[in-house]
């Protein structure tokens, strides 16, 4: 009598390894499921210093950006909400006392605050002539003159080249942090450092531009929005100006 035994054991052990092969084709295709790259623009895969490049470069094509957020230093805290582009910006800036509104057109820059801000006081109280200048300056766009002391000061806030080379740069050895989501946007993240030295978040979605920057030693953070949509920038109306010729009266704030 034959066996058939064998062709048994043998149909057991092809069918066995058929079920070990579908498994391992069924775990290789979940971890291919998990790639966290997929359906990105890819720079996630990048070295930090790749990453870096391409997000300056997509930075400084774009037509336009809104920031919005905080910066600390040593003339003390701003809180910003500017929107800027390569020849102009506008938005308002606050500090702990005292807000303003700047607007800047190539190199004509205004300025415009209550007149509080204009009123200068000493020992708790304002001259006349110091009263007189705050009720003509104050609600009206003063023009600030190029040779002003505080024009320099006043124009970084609306040059996009000047806030974005301070934000985007980071202190210290570059590298890879997590991954995140930030304003709705898929990120990967850039540390100065281990984080001391700043971070950065880069969009995974679209074109790569920097969505949140934090500032290393607690220098603030900054959200970066409207990447590429213009900012419409006009001279305000004449009724609506003030050209004080020389250099601006001194202000509270």
């Amino acid at each position: 009598m034959t066996s058939f035994a064998p062709a048994v054991r043998n149909h057991r052990r092809t069918a066995l390894a058929v079920v070990l092969c579908g498994g391992l084709i069924a775990a290789l295709t979940a971890c291919a499921g998990e790639d966290p790259d997929k359906g990105t623009n890819g720079v996630g895969k990048l070295s930090a210093e790749q990453i870096d490049t391409k997000t300056r470069a997509a930075a400084d094509t774009a037509d336009g950006v809104r920031l919005a957020g905080t910066l600390v230093s040593k003339g003390g805290t701003y809180m910003l909400n500017m929107k800027l582009s390569d020849k102009g910006g506008t938005g308002s800036v606050s500090s702990k006392k005292r807000s303003f509104v700047l607007l800047r057109i190539e190199d004509a820059l205004f300025i415009k605050a209550d007149a509080d801000f204009w009123r200068h006081e000493e020992d708790g109280k304002a001259g006349r002539s110091d009263q007189e200048a705050a009720e003509k300056l104050g609600g009206k766009y003063v023009k600030v003159p190029e040779d002003d002391p505080s024009y320099r000061q006043l124009r970084g806030f609306t040059d996009k080249k000047v806030l974005l080379d301070g934000l985007l740069t980071l202190h210290g050895t570059l590298n890879k942090g997590a991954r995140d989501t930030v304003t709705g946007h898929r990120t990967i993240q850039l540390l100065g450092g281990k984080g001391e030295g700043g971070a950065l978040d880069v969009s995974l979605e679209g074109k790569p531009y920097p969505v949140r920057v934090a500032r290393g030693g607690g220098g603030g953070t900054v959200t970066l929005a409207d990447w590429g949509r213009a900012v419409a920038l006009e001279a305000p109306q004449d009724d609506d100006t003030v050209d004080y010729g020389g250099e601006l009266p001194k202000s509270s704030g």
